[in-house]
């Protein structure tokens, strides 16, 4: 398998990217994979890795880019130093409208290799990037076949670039897997995002997994739960193999 680290020019600057590939020959859909406010670290390239194992051209990029150096960090340390402390100042230089614009250069990439399916692509994302996925398949409906968001939080607020306000736009599948006590995203939260998707029609799923904190699917995050974190890659994998095959 081929873990290929490049750099792709936004329009904010050089953002650093990894792209994984199956281990054999071919032409593969391609899935984005946005980040969560750890930071790029080894967890997420073995996360992108099993994806691209899968049959999937895998593009990871470092939407931490506009802070400069920083990390990596381990999760379990900065939890207990103070999460929001940490990595505060690096999720303040990015968010949803800002990851979209970055998904225009990320797609832009993607168009100009020959081992990826041409048109359709899936996103996903986790914590801060659960919000980033649904925004690019609300910003590039005609490219995002699928969007999945893994414990996201923030999904529906006031602010104008909220994820669910792309919903009159998305054309793609959704699937939103959420913990059952999460203050980023509480039920009433859950509802206002249920009740955007149901008014634009959107086909989408949406489910509670029972037991499982806010981050359960990272390997390295200290709420990790094995037998959550296999259930949504299945239904990760489901709704890729179902849209982009």
């Amino acid at each position: 398998m081929s873990d290929e680290q490049i750099t792709i020019q936004t329009q904010d600057g050089a953002c650093p990217a990894h792209v994984l590939t199956p281990a054999k020959d071919g032409v593969w859909p391609a899935v984005i994979v946005y980040m969560d406010g750890g930071g790029m670290r080894p967890t997420l390239v073995a996360l992108a890795q099993r994806l691209a194992a899968n049959g999937y051209v895998v593009l990871l990029p470092d939407l931490f880019y506009r802070y400069g150096a920083y990390g990596p960090f381990d999760p379990k340390q900065v939890f207990k130093q103070g999460f929001r402390e940490v990595v505060g100042p690096l999720m303040a230089t990015t968010g949803n409208a800002k990851a979209a614009a970055d998904t225009e250069a990320l797609l832009a990439y993607l168009d100009t290799r020959e081992d990826v399916v041409r048109g359709k692509i899936g996103t996903v994302g986790f914590c801060m990037g659960g919000g980033m996925a649904i925004t690019a398949a609300g910003a590039f409906p005609d490219r995002v076949a699928a969007a999945i968001s893994f414990h996201g939080g923030g999904l529906a607020t006031d602010a104008p670039d909220s994820p669910h306000l792309a919903a009159p736009r998305i054309k793609g599948e959704l699937y939103i897997a959420a913990a059952d006590n999460d203050h980023s995203y509480p039920p009433e939260m859950a509802e206002r995002v249920e009740q955007a998707l149901d008014q634009a029609g959107v086909t989408y799923r949406a489910e509670t997994y029972d037991g499982a904190a806010h981050g359960w699917m990272k390997t390295d995050f200290p709420v990790y739960d094995e037998a959550a974190a296999e259930r949504g890659w299945r239904e990760m994998l489901a709704l890729f193999a179902r849209t982009l095959r």
